[in-house]
C-alpha cells in the first residue's frame, strides 16, 4: 500500500518522465514531498507557472516526448491556461497535473479552489478530476495515452489533496483504455488512389504542408515525394522545415506575410495537395478567393478539421507521415516544367529578400543562419516571428519552435529554456521582441540557476511592432498604446519616433547582468557576428544580445485584411 502521491511518482517513472516542470503550493505539497530526493526525475522550478508550461511545451516540441507539468490549485492552475491553449492549438503533447482542495471541499469556494477542469475543457484534449484513489493509476495512464494518441494535445489531471494522501494499491496499469483519439488504423486506399490520379492529371499542382508533417517527423519522406513528382512546395509557418528551405522545389511560406511566389502559386494552381494543415485565416486570406481554380486534396489526422474552413474535394483522414508514405508508393514524375518555370519567375520578380544594408532583421537572420548551422530556434510572437519565418534557413539540422495557432507573446524565452533542457548538447537560440521578452523575462533566472547557455536575441524597436505596423498601414499612423518608450509626459497623439523620445525601460543589458547572465548590445551591422560568436562560446550562463533595429521597419509583403492572397502589398507604403 502506498499513498496517491507515491503512486504519482511511480507513474511518472513508468511513463519514462525524466524532466518535470513544477511549482509547489499548498494543495500539491504532498506530491512534491514524494518527489523529494528522487534522482530519477529532474524537477525544474521556473519562476512563473506560465513560463513553466511554455518550457514544458518547448521541451515536448523539440524532443518529441510528452511534456509534464505540476502546479498547485487556484492561481497555480489558472496560470497554466494560456500555455494549455498555446500547446493544444499546435498539437503539442502535454500532461498537466494540478493540485486541488480535498474532495469534500470541492464546490464550497474553499481557499485557492477553482474548477480547472471546467475552465480548460474547451482548450485541451481531455480534462479530469480524480475522485477516487483506486482510479488514480488508470487516470494517469490514460492521460499519457490521450496526450500522444492521434492528434497530440494537452491533458489536464486535477488531483485533490485527500487523493494524494490516501493509501491504496501500488499497481500501475500497463495499458491505457483510450477510445476515440487514436490514429486511423489504415488509410482509405480509394481516396489515396483518387488523390494520386488527380495529381497525375494536374498541370499546375502545389503541395501545401502544415505542422502535421513536422509533428509526424515525416520531413525526409516528404522530400522524397516532392522530388519524385517534381511538385513545388509551399508551407504554413508551422510547416516550415518540412523540406529544406534551400531545396529548389521549396517556394516559401503561404499567407498574410507569405512570399509572393507562394501566394501566387496557391492562387493559380489547379490542384492544391494539402497535408497536415487546418486552413486557418492566417494562410487563406479571403476564403472565397482561396485557390479559386483548384481541386483540393486535404490530409489531416483530425476529421473535424477537414472542410471546416475550406471545402475540399478529396478528404483523407490520416497521420501525415502515414499518408506521405502511401502517396510515395504511387508517385511518378510529372511533366510540369512550365509551371515550375512560372513559379521561378515569380520568385525572381519579387523575392522575399530585400537586401537592405545595416542592422535589419534580415541581416541578423543571415548571421544567425551562418553562426548556428545546427540549432533549435525558439521564436516569440510579433514582427520578430514573421521575420524569423521569412529568413530562417531550416533543414534536418535545425528546428523552429513558435506559437502558431494562438500567437502567444512571451512564449519564446521559456520555450527555449525547455528546449535546452531537452537538448543539452544543441545550441538553442531565442528570438524575441522587446515586448515579448518582458512578458516572461523572469525566466532569465531559470536559465541562470540551471546553468543553461541559451542565446537570447532581443530585437528592440521600442514598439509593439506588429500592432504598430497595422496602425501605420491601416489606421492612419495613430500609434495607440504601442510605444514602449512612452512616458506620462509624452503627447497623447504622438505618431512618430524622434531623437527626443525617452530612453527605453528597462536597460536589458544591465537587467541581464543583474540576473547573472551575460549582456551584449549591438547597434551596428559589424557587431552582429562577433556578438553571436561570443554568445556561442559562453558556457554555463545565458547570453542576452540586444539588437537595436529601425523603429518603423515593417514586415513585407503583407495581405491587407479582407483581401485575397493575390492582393499583396509588396513595398512599405500607406494603404
Amino acid at each position: 500500500m502506498i499513498t496517491g502521491a507515491e503512486l504519482f511518482v511511480k507513474a511518472l517513472k513508468a511513463e519514462g518522465v525524466t524532466t518535470l516542470f513544477a511549482y509547489p503550493g499548498g494543495q500539491a505539497i504532498d506530491l512534491f514531498d514524494a518527489l523529494y530526493g528522487d534522482n530519477g526525475i529532474d524537477v525544474i522550478l521556473p519562476r512563473h507557472e506560465q513560463g513553466l508550461i511554455h518550457a514544458a511545451d518547448g521541451y515536448a516540441r523539440s524532443t518529441g516526448r510528452v511534456g509534464v507539468c505540476l502546479v498547485t490549485s487556484g492561481p497555480g492552475a489558472t496560470n497554466l491556461v494560456t500555455g494549455i491553449a498555446t500547446a493544444n492549438y499546435d498539437s503539442v503533447p502535454l500532461v498537466c497535473f494540478t493540485g486541488q482542495v480535498p474532495t469534500g471541499l470541492i464546490g464550497n469556494d474553499a481557499f485557492q479552489e477553482v474548477d480547472i477542469v471546467g475552465i480548460t475543457r474547451s482548450i485541451c484534449k481531455y480534462a479530469v478530476t480524480v475522485r477516487k484513489r483506486e482510479d488514480l493509476g488508470a487516470v494517469i495512464k490514460k492521460a499519457f495515452g490521450v496526450a500522444k494518441a492521434g492528434k497530440p494535445g494537452v491533458v489536464v489531471v486535477d488531483l485533490p489533496k485527500d487523493i494524494q494522501r490516501e493509501y491504496g494499491s501500488a499497481g500501475y496499469p500497463e495499458r491505457a483504455k483510450v477510445r476515440g483519439c487514436k490514429s486511423p488504423a489504415c488509410i482509405h486506399t480509394g481516396q489515396i488512389r483518387r488523390a494520386m490520379e488527380a495529381l497525375k492529371q494536374a498541370e499546375r499542382p502545389v503541395f501545401l504542408l502544415g505542422g502535421g508533417v513536422i509533428i509526424s517527423r515525416a520531413g525526409e519522406e516528404m522530400r522524397c515525394l516532392a522530388e519524385t513528382t517534381g511538385v513545388p512546395v509551399v508551407t504554413t509557418i508551422m510547416g516550415k522545415g518540412s523540406i529544406p528551405t534551400s531545396h529548389p522545389l521549396y517556394i516559401g511560406n503561404l499567407g498574410i506575410h507569405g512570399a509572393y511566389a507562394a501566394n501566387m502559386a496557391v492562387s493559380r494552381c489547379d490542384l492544391l495537395f494539402s497535408i497536415g494543415t487546418r486552413f486557418n485565416d492566417r494562410i487563406t486570406g479571403r476564403t472565397d478567393c482561396f485557390a479559386p481554380g483548384a481541386s483540393i486534396v486535404h490530409v489531416d489526422i483530425d476529421p473535424s478539421s477537414i472542410s471546416r474552413n475550406i471545402s475540399v474535394d478529396i478528404p483523407i483522414v490520416a497521420d501525415a507521415g502515414q499518408a506521405i508514405r502511401a502517396f510515395t508508393e504511387r508517385a511518378c514524375p510529372l511533366e510540369i516544367g512550365e509551371w515550375r518555370e512560372q513559379i521561378g519567375q515569380w520568385k525572381k520578380q519579387h523575392p522575399i529578400e530585400r537586401k537592405k544594408q545595416g542592422m535589419t532583421p534580415e541581416t541578423i537572420m543571415r548571421h544567425i543562419n551562418e553562426t548556428f548551422p545546427e540549432a533549435v530556434v525558439a521564436a516569440d510572437v510579433g514582427q520578430n516571428q514573421m521575420w524569423v519565418t521569412q529568413f530562417l534557413a531550416l533543414d534536418g539540422h535545425k528546428q523552429l519552435l513558435t506559437s502558431g495557432g494562438l500567437g502567444t507573446m512571451g512564449y519564446g524565452l521559456p520555450a527555449g529554456i525547455g528546449a535546452k533542457l531537452g537538448n543539452p548538447g544543441t545550441d538553442v537560440v531565442v528570438i524575441t521582441g522587446d515586448g515579448g521578452m518582458q512578458m516572461n523575462i523572469q525566466e532569465l533566472a531559470t536559465a541562470v540557476v540551471y546553468e543553461l547557455p541559451v542565446i537570447i536575441c532581443i530585437w528592440n524597436n521600442g514598439y509593439l511592432g506588429n500592432v504598430r505596423q497595422w496602425q501605420e498601414m491601416f489606421y492612419g499612423k495613430r500609434y495607440s498604446s504601442t510605444c514602449m518608450r512612452y512616458r506620462k509626459s509624452c503627447p497623447a497623439d504622438c505618431s512618430r519616433p524622434g531623437k527626443d523620445c525617452p530612453v527605453y525601460t528597462p536597460d536589458f543589458i544591465r537587467l541581464a547582468e543583474s540576473y547573472g547572465a551575460k549582456g551584449i548590445r549591438v547597434t551596428r551591422e559589424a557587431e552582429i557576428a562577433p556578438a553571436l560568436q561570443a554568445a556561442k562560446r559562453t558556457a554555463g550562463i545565458p547570453t542576452v544580445i540586444e539588437f537595436i533595429i529601425d523603429r518603423e521597419d515593417n514586415v513585407m509583403p503583407i495581405v491587407p485584411p479582407g483581401n485575397a492572397l493575390e492582393e499583396m502589398v509588396l513595398k512599405e507604403e500607406r494603404i
